[in-house]
């Protein structure tokens, strides 16, 4: 008999939005969606989604929650041992022994938001079904906004932690998307209450604003530092100032180093974020030469490439259709990566690791600076057909490796081109590639 009371298993509230790093950490959101939430690239929390701060007593019950989940894989033995398919089969049947256990009076939601724990899932079950007046604008908002759950049923937060028990235990993401805003003493309760819950965390990690950091006294970053915190993950996007205005920021260089560089000081790992292509086509090199010029300045320890992606329903797609921003071409992008590797004199690592990027450009600056630009200048070689052909495989590539293969609708338009060897375009118009990719490309979490 399990010793545990199959009707104390709630749902917890994990983060939707997480580093690419965090994928197989355990999350808590101490805040709620954006505070600032007006960026006009920016789809996240744009779908009703309210801002809110969290009181330490709630986030403590959710840290309790998942505690319960915890020790109730523990007594099953799930997730000690073999595979993770057979792993979150075994999930599965407990999840129906827990529904079984309060009654059957909590439904399961449908389990739409996908986050990397869901290991099951097939491209079928992720294709959108929801559409509106707006045609395939309507399946595009409909597919990126299944990501996100406010309030998960109990099998989202079972993968959630079971996600957690397979990737060692070790790591603790606190969102949401700025938790330098709250005092550090708020944050030190709260991760000391989630260190005797789960003693074997030894990273916590945060996503943080350069103005937020900014704002902060070294004093209160370092007892940050000293509660526990790791890592803090800020979102430069820019290094120019006429780009962040435009884009509404809501910082300014100044601020971005001001804030960067405090972190440094108090001791906290330092990964930023850039976007190629937010310049647009007519501040491409303005973009890429000023942000080269602001992580010289910053020497992170990590330069998270994050291609510009422009979503319907975000202020920048209105301000597209209104001709007042045109998107840089994927050679211009291109360009800008090639443009930061070059320029960029500081100790720092750069990670391509977002689906919406198209050139796979990592390594270690200055060590790595050669090997860097090879890749970019041997697209940059290529015909334009060849460009499509590299476009459309990389892109394939990625939906494939998020998602486990090719949904239905992709797999129409691009069947008759695949071949024993992969795939072949050169009968097909230079529109009907281009289609194929844009589809692709809308379908991708960054």
């Amino acid at each position: 008999m399990p010793s545990i009371d199959l009707s104390r298993v709630e749902p917890f509230e994990i983060c939707s939005i997480r580093p690419p790093t965090e994928n197989y950490s355990l999350t808590f959101r101490l805040t709620r969606n954006c505070g600032w939430n007006k960026c006009l690239f920016c789809p996240v929390y744009k779908y009703g989604a309210r801002f809110s701060r969290r009181d330490i007593e709630e986030i403590k019950r959710d840290i309790d929650r998942a505690k319960v989940i915890s020790d109730l894989l523990d007594e099953y033995e799930i997730g000690a041992e073999g595979s993770a398919r057979t792993n979150y089969e075994e999930a599965a049947v407990l999840i129906d022994k827990i529904r079984a256990g309060q009654g059957g009076a909590k439904e399961a939601e449908p389990l739409t938001a996908r986050s990397n724990d869901d290991r099951l899932r097939t491209p079928d079950h992720q294709s959108p079904t929801a559409t509106d007046e707006n045609g395939e604008e309507g399946e595009r908002l409909a597919w990126f906004s299944s990501w996100f759950k406010d309030k998960p049923a109990i099998e989202d937060s079972i993968h959630h932690v079971l996600n957690w028990q397979l990737g060692g235990k070790e790591t603790c993401f606190l969102g949401d998307s700025n938790s330098l805003m709250l005092s550090s003493d708020f944050f030190a309760e709260a991760v000391t209450y989630i260190n005797k819950a789960f003693p074997a965390i030894k990273r916590f990690t945060i996503y943080g604003r350069t103005k937020s950091a900014a704002k902060k006294d070294a004093k209160e970053l370092m007892a940050f530092q000293e509660a526990g915190l790791h890592r803090v993950h800020f979102g430069l996007e820019s290094g120019s100032d006429r780009v962040l205005r435009f884009m509404k920021k809501g910082a300014t260089v100044a601020e971005h180093v001001e804030g960067c560089l405090k972190a440094k000081d108090a001791k906290l790992s330092c990964c930023v974020y850039v976007m190629p292509g937010l310049g647009g086509a007519l501040w491409s090199e303005e973009h890429a030469v000023e942000t080269a010029k602001v992580l010289t300045e910053i020497a992170p320890d990590y330069v998270r490439l994050r291609s510009l992606e422009i979503f319907p329903g975000t202020d920048l797609a209105a301000a597209v259709q209104g001709g007042g921003f045109v998107e840089a071409s994927e050679e211009q992008m291109a360009r800008e990566i090639g443009i930061m590797v070059e320029r960029i004199e500081a100790e720092c690592e750069i990670v391509s690791d977002s689906a919406s990027n198209l050139l796979a450009v990592n390594g270690t600056l200055p060590h790595d600076r050669e090997r860097m630009l090879a890749v970019v200048n041997g697209y940059l070689q290529l015909s334009h057909r060849e460009k499509l052909a590299f476009s459309l495989e990389s892109r394939l590539r990625s939906f494939v490796g998020q998602y486990g293969g090719m949904s239905h609708d992709i797999l129409n338009v691009v069947a008759t081109w695949l071949t024993n060897l992969g795939i072949d375009i050169s009968g097909a118009p230079d529109h009907e590639v281009i289609k194929a990719i844009k589809l692709i490309r809308s379908k991708l979490m960054p």
